[in-house]
C-alpha cells in the first residue's frame, strides 16, 4: 500500500515537462543531434515515437517545435496510432530532399486527420551542416479548425532523416516565436 502511494506521488514528477535553458543541448530525440537555443523552451514529456522530441514555449497548441532524428529507412516519422487502418508513410534511403515536405504532409493527413495542408515555399538549406531543405506549410486539423502555419528544415544524412518543424496558430503566435525557431534550427549540429 505504501509503495502505491509513493508511486502516485512520483507520477506527476515523472510526467513533468523539463526546462531547456539557453545553450548547448545534446542527445535530442535519443540521437546524436544537438542544438543551442537562444531562449528557454520546455521539453514535453509526450511520446510521439522513439525518434521524436517536442519543445514549446507557451504550450504545444500555441507553439511547437518537433525534432525528428535519425529515422532510418522503412520507419515512419512517428509512432503509428492505427497501423492497419491508417498506416503512415515511411522514410526511404532513396528519398530526395524535396520528398521530405511531402512525407510530413502525408504523415499529418493520416495521423492527425488534417483536413487541409498545403506545402508552400521550398528552398535549399543547410541542416546541421548538410544539404537539406527549408519549407513552409499551413494546416487545419478537423478537431479544432485553427489555421496553423509551419516551417521545417530537413535533410537525409547517412541514410537517416533529420528534421525539425515549428508550427503555431497563424494569428499572432506563429510570428511571435518564429525567429526563435529559426535560430534554433540554425544551431543544429551532429
Amino acid at each position: 500500500m505504501k509503495a502505491v502511494a509513493a508511486l502516485a506521488l512520483l507520477s506527476p514528477v515523472l510526467l513533468a515537462n523539463t526546462l531547456v535553458s539557453p545553450g548547448p543541448h545534446g542527445a535530442i530525440a535519443g540521437s546524436k543531434l544537438s542544438a543551442s537555443p537562444i531562449t528557454e523552451w520546455n521539453k514535453l514529456r509526450r511520446n510521439d515515437g522513439s525518434h521524436t522530441e517536442v519543445w514549446t514555449i507557451d504550450g504545444d497548441q500555441l507553439n511547437k517545435v518537433t525534432f525528428y532524428a535519425a529515422i532510418g529507412s522503412g520507419r515512419p516519422l512517428m509512432r503509428e496510432v492505427h497501423k492497419r487502418q491508417t498506416p503512415l508513410p515511411h522514410v526511404s534511403t532513396t528519398m530526395l530532399i524535396t520528398d521530405i515536405p511531402a512525407l510530413l504532409e502525408s504523415t499529418y493527413r493520416s495521423q492527425f486527420a488534417v483536413d487541409h495542408m498545403q506545402i508552400g515555399a521550398q528552398e535549399p538549406a543547410l541542416v546541421a551542416g548538410h544539404k537539406g531543405i527549408h519549407f513552409a506549410y499551413s494546416l487545419t486539423r478537423a478537431d479544432d479548425e485553427v489555421e496553423r502555419k509551419g516551417e521545417g528544415f530537413g535533410a537525409m544524412i547517412g541514410g537517416e532523416l533529420y528534421m525539425v518543424t515549428y508550427e503555431a496558430p497563424a494569428l499572432y503566435f506563429f510570428d511571435k516565436d518564429v525567429a526563435k525557431f529559426r535560430a534554433l534550427a540554425a544551431s543544429l549540429a551532429l
